[in-house]
């Protein structure tokens, strides 16, 4: 059988992993189980180094970098169809743009991931580069590529803006693994922070607006008035939503509970999950939802927005509140961390709902829709 080359953008893998590289990390390292395709990864960054593809590389990818700016490749690619992937990776049958962007290919078959419609539906709520996505996703559609996305929300929204019939979008879910699937750790990896030794709510994801942690701030100071005991802990990288936070922080009157742990390696990252009392995803929008999902796989119940797609990955298995509503996110945490049985049906339906996101299975997924680009691409 002739294997399929693909090449991916593996990007996403390098610096500090957002959602984004979770899903990159975890469907390269289904996909190199198949024995019917060769993953070529690319990464395109000024500072591009070995370091950059080591990621990948340690999941048996060989990649090539082109040291550029990527706000400037993008704009010359939303623009020209130069240069085509093939001056980096050689001759392939797919490019996939694992984000938002698919690089021109001269005789390549296109697959770009939309991961959420955050840069059309609130691009207040978008840093700059984001606000460049429309018009990329817009040319490589018209250019005819194929589109997946992690949810049918996705779909279609996408469908609705830019007319696009249902044979040209994929819905590919994401996966997650009991533990979740682990990512390479960077060479300055560091894993010596360890749960806390008091009970936590927990929060995951960048300081962005998009995830709204000043509500879920304002929430756990209600909560914290009768749980004297109790942490709001939020870990996850730093973003421009940070002033916001700590304006939050600091008018709750309990700052002195709330732990702002930052980024996270893979081990702490999960060792701080499988500690946690609940987690808590106050978010405004979300076209999937990882840590919903990674906290019902490591067996932690869930508090959730009904934000976006999220209803659809959580389906039963979570307590979900209105967007933007302190006071309804705070009684669901409350209700969760007092109720017993309330706890164990969430758990229990958690790790149904959770054993149904795989990532073999959406390498399979991803494998149909490579074929058909492939021919799609060679058709007349």
């Amino acid at each position: 059988m002739t294997r399929l080359r693909v090449a991916l953008d593996v990007l996403p893998l390098a610096g500090e992993v957002t959602g984004v590289g979770r899903f990159c990390a975890g469907l390269v390292g289904a996909l190199v189980e198949h024995d019917e395709v060769e993953l070529r990864g690319y990464a395109v960054a000024r500072r591009a180094t070995s370091a950059t593809a080591a990621p990948a590389e340690a999941l048996g990818v060989r990649v090539r970098t082109w040291r550029a700016p990527t706000r400037l490749a993008n704009a010359v690619w939303a623009l020209a169809d130069l240069p085509p992937v093939e001056w980096l990776v050689g001759p392939v049958e797919v490019v996939h743009g694992t984000n938002f962007v698919v690089p021109p290919a001269a005789r390549a078959g296109r697959v770009v991931t939309v991961h959420d419609l955050t840069a059309w539906r609130y691009p207040e709520l978008c840093a700059p580069a984001s606000l460049a996505y429309p018009r990329l996703v817009g040319r490589a559609v018209r250019r005819g590529a194929f589109v997946h996305v992690p949810s049918s929300f996705v779909r279609d929204e996408l469908s609705e803006l830019l007319g696009l019939g249902a044979e040209r979008i994929r819905v590919v879910p994401h996966g997650v693994d009991a533990p979740a699937r682990p990512f390479p750790a960077r060479p300055d990896a560091t894993t010596s922070r360890r749960p806390r030794s008091a009970p936590y709510v927990l929060a995951l994801g960048a300081l962005e607006p998009r995830k709204d942690l000043p509500t879920l701030v304002r929430a756990f100071a209600e909560l914290a008035r009768a749980h004297a005991d109790l942490e709001l802990v939020v870990a996850g990288p730093d973003g421009w939503g940070a002033p916001a936070f700590a304006a939050a922080v600091a008018a709750s009157g309990v700052a002195g509970r709330v732990v702002r742990l930052g980024y996270l390696e893979e081990e702490a990252r999960q060792s701080l999950l499988g500690g946690a009392l609940v987690l808590a995803y106050p978010s405004l929008y979300e076209g999937f939802g990882f840590p919903p999902l990674e906290a019902m796989a490591a067996g932690v119940p869930v508090v959730a927005t009904a934000a976006g797609a999220v209803p659809e990955v959580v389906g039963d298995a979570a307590e979900l509140v209105a967007p933007g509503d302190f006071e309804a996110m705070a009684a669901a945490l409350a209700r969760v961390i007092d109720d017993a049985a309330l706890r164990a049906k969430l758990v229990e339906a958690g790790h149904v709902r959770a054993s149904s996101f795989t990532w073999a299975s959406a390498a399979g997924s991803m494998m149909e829709l490579y074929r058909v680009a492939a021919i799609d691409r060679r058709a007349p």
